[in-house]
């Protein structure tokens, strides 16, 4: 079995090796045929290690061993459970239906196979870092999912917006790699260790330990050995107020959008934080803190979805604020909910994303929805899953949305963690966003008359199958993966993956009113998250297809709140000011300073000076004249005859 978990990362790998290295050789048909059948491969082998998961074949160990140290190790390893099976099913699933739909998108793209390479090496990336059993593979396949989020964000290389998004995604992570690498290393100090069950084995005896930070303050380890991991999951999950990345990252082709946003790298943080529920639940503060970060990027970031009129980053903003769902539920140990909903999320985001591709392309590449409406004739197919997906993130029953977004808030609501019942608040007012913001993308997309130009108009029609069939493959589950909550989340389906102290009550009062697939739809009915759900999609018919006339006249009603919210809170304004205008007046300062008054004005023209002072000085003796040289050794034999005499005459010899 050990074969077949090499099998899954280093078929994706070996795909990125050929597309990339021998591009030029195979062609676009060839670079595009060994990555899909890579990645087919990985797919395969995933399934079946979940079902050899399922009926119990679970693994621990070492595959290589890199480094030891002592008593260290630094190793190579895997961790197959229930947990990492999931996400590699998913992770394989939606990166074989981007690869099928890149085919279609990137066609007339001169970077053709280098895409290929980017988005197979990706997928590597990521399940090396579901699959790692110990935090130094954790943090390879962390860094690995960065530098190639860089690459694929920046694809598009000349263009400025592209190149300005990539390094803004790269420097932003930086910031909470930083807080990540702290915390591992605190965990090497204290435990001598990175393998995962060492480090869960010592939990409680981190749990009774202190730190001093910031002068004599006293902390618990555990508390800032899960903050500083948790703020690495801000950055790479684009929680607030690390989230400001995310959006620029539409920058790049939609395919690698679809394929960031759904199933890797902004899952990372997500998975990483379930992982480590051993630690995180010996530390109410450090879950409190998760909390309330997850709450506040949920309600603030829908809010700002709806005044967003790129139809990619719409579907950003929606990403932000379920990413903030998935977090909120970790700070409530309510683990199992979070990972069911970024299962469930990575198939409809997926969905809305390469709708939106397809609307896109049909569009000659146009991402305005005020140059759209009337799609719905056109692109058939397109409109429907675009329809099951927005209903789905709205979470409406039967879709899958429904039943892990709902699951979360109840979580929260039965938490009894401090600052639930703010979380709480926020889940249920950006559930009625959530509704807004949803189906406004359907009807200003797909509804009302048709505002594009004449010759676009003309030339709309439905995307080939290689855009279609990934959309339909991927409504499937967006519909029907929510029916499997009873199993997954009641199941006790993640067992030994994911652990949770008996003070956390939350999955169990959730266990306790659980009734079946179909009773939770009928209550789901009578909810107040269905009602607000409803309200905010009725409100977005009654703006965008009864009133289309209210929208400009209630966004000059707001004014300036209106005008912050557009602008996503000043924070890309803010963080330009703050990080890059104090670098550059720090480079300034340094330059004026050190470079060219320290370096050039004291060390390189300082030392110049002095040799040029020292010369001038040895002229003086240095004549060439004789007898001025025989002065002064008859001179220097006189000072050496009186030197005793004069020693003592100045007090020298007391």
């Amino acid at each position: 079995m050990k074969a077949l978990y090499l099998l899954i990362p280093l078929a994706p790998l070996f795909g990125a090796l050929v597309a990339g290295l021998l591009g030029h050789a195979i062609g676009r048909g060839g670079a595009h045929r060994i990555t899909i059948a890579s990645v087919l491969i990985s797919f395969i082998a995933a399934v079946v290690v979940f079902q050899d998961v399922l009926s119990g074949g679970t693994f621990n160990g070492s595959v290589y061993t890199w480094i030891t140290s002592g008593t260290t190790r630094l190793e190579i390893g895997f961790l197959i459970d229930r947990l990492s099976a999931t996400m590699m099913l998913v992770v394989t699933f939606v990166s074989l239906m981007v690869h099928i739909y890149t085919i279609g998108y990137m066609k007339e793209d001169p970077g053709y196979q280098r895409f290929f390479a980017y988005i197979s090496l990706f997928t590597f990336s990521m399940l090396m870092l579901v699959m790692s059993n110990n935090f130094l593979q954790l943090f390879f396949g962390w860094e690995a999912v960065g530098l190639v989020s860089y690459l694929l964000i920046g694809f598009w290389y000349e263009r400025p917006t592209a190149i300005y998004a990539n390094m803004k995604a790269f420097l932003v992570n930086r910031v909470g790699d930083f807080g990540f690498l702290l915390g591992i290393a605190l965990i090497l100090a204290h435990v001598g260790s990175l393998d995962y069950a060492a480090v869960f084995s010592q939990a409680n005896a981190l749990a009774g330990q202190s730190i001093q930070l910031l002068g004599s303050q006293t902390w618990m380890l555990l508390t800032v050995i899960c903050i500083c991991l948790f703020i690495g999951a801000m950055g790479k999950s684009a929680q607030f107020p690390l989230h400001v990345w995310l959006p620029d990252s539409m920058e790049g082709p939609t395919p690698i959008s679809a394929l960031i946003h759904a199933a890797t790298m902004v899952t990372a943080g997500i998975f990483m934080v379930a992982r480590m529920s051993p630690l995180f639940e010996l530390s109410d503060t450090a879950l409190s803190v998760v909390m309330v970060i997850g709450a506040i990027t949920a309600l603030s970031m829908a809010v700002v979805a709806i005044t967003q009129f790129d139809i990619k980053r719409v579907v950003a903003y929606s990403t932000l604020s379920q990413l903030g769902y998935m977090t909120a539920a970790l700070g409530a140990s309510a683990y199992p909910a979070a990972i069911f909903h970024l299962m469930t999320h990575a198939f409809f985001k997926a969905v809305l994303f390469l709708g939106a591709g397809s609307v896109i392309m049909a569009m000659h590449h146009e991402q305005d929805m005020r140059r759209m409406g009337g799609l719905r004739q056109y692109l058939p197919i397109t409109y429907l899953t675009v329809l099951i997906g927005a209903l789905a993130n709205a979470g409406f029953p039967p879709f899958a949305g429904f039943f892990s977004k709902d699951s979360i808030i109840e979580a929260l609501h039965a938490s009894h963690t401090p600052g639930a019942g703010f979380a709480w608040a926020c889940a249920l007012a950006g559930v009625f966003f959530g509704g807004l913001y949803s189906l406004r993308l359907v009807f200003m997309t797909f509804h009302g008359h048709p505002r594009m130009d004449a010759h676009t108009r003309s030339h709309l029609h439905e995307s080939p199958w290689v855009v279609t069939l990934p959309l339909v493959l991927l409504a499937i589950p967006s519909i029907a993966a929510g029916w499997s909550i009873g199993t997954v989340l009641f199941g006790d389906f993640f067992s030994t993956a994911i652990q949770i102290s008996p003070q956390h009550t939350a999955m169990a009062t959730l266990l306790h009113e659980y009734h079946g697939v179909v009773a939770m739809m009928l209550h789901g009915l009578t909810a107040l998250p269905f009602w607000l759900a409803l309200a905010g999609a009725v409100t977005a018919w009654y703006l965008y297809i009864v009133r289309p006339d209210l929208p400009k006249v209630i966004a000059g009603q707001f004014g300036m709140l209106y005008a912050v919210v557009e602008r996503k809170y000043g924070f890309d304004e803010l963080f330009s000011w703050l990080f890059a205008g104090g670098a550059r007046v720090v480079g300034a300062g340094l330059w004026k300073a050190g470079d060219q008054t320290l370096i050039d004005g004291l060390i390189v023209n300082g030392s110049a000076r002095v040799v040029g002072w020292s010369a001038r000085l040895m002229r003086l003796v240095q004549t060439g004249r004789v007898y001025q040289y025989a002065f002064t050794m008859v001179f220097g034999v006189l000072l050496l005859l009186w030197w005793p005499k004069i020693r003592f005459f100045f007090g020298f010899g007391h």
